[in-house]
């Protein structure tokens, strides 16, 4: 992809955090260690996941993880999440990271995945995920 198409690339989903790249959060290499921005991504689509169904929910499985590019000290990564499906005890959750170069710089696209999660009880038991219809307006909005 070149770096106009790059720039052209828009990303899928709300915001749901952001948060800045730091040193201690580097591998041997340099780079921020893949398992940061893993955790980062999961606490992002956790938070999409219990919005939605309005209890606890648990991470159940992570598909589809790309690494596209570094993540770097100083970068501002925001991840952005997307339901894609809704079952009745769980969700798929399509998730984006991108960052914000040094803070300032050009944005790009760095990793995406699809986190799958299910609603539990406070006994850890698979409960169902409400009906859209049955959610209080604010949690559909912007």
């Amino acid at each position: 992809m070149s770096d106009q198409d790059q720039t052209q690339e828009v990303t899928k989903g709300r915001l749901t955090t952001r948060t800045m790249a730091m040193p201690g959060d580097t591998n041997p290499s340099g780079d921020i260690f893949g398992g940061w921005v893993l955790s980062q991504m999961d606490i992002a689509a956790g938070i999409c996941a219990g919005q939605r169904a309005q209890t606890r929910v648990v991470t159940m499985a992570v598909d589809s993880m790309s690494f596209i590019r570094p993540v770097k000290v100083g970068d501002v990564l925001g991840v952005y999440t997307e339901i894609v499906k809704v079952g009745r005890t769980s969700m798929e959750i399509h998730v984006e990271a991108w960052v914000r170069r040094s803070r300032i710089g050009k944005r790009e696209k760095v990793t995406q995945a699809i986190f799958k999660f299910v609603a539990i009880d406070d006994d850890g038991v698979p409960t169902p995920v409400p009906a859209e219809t049955d959610l209080p307006a604010y949690v559909l909005e912007d």
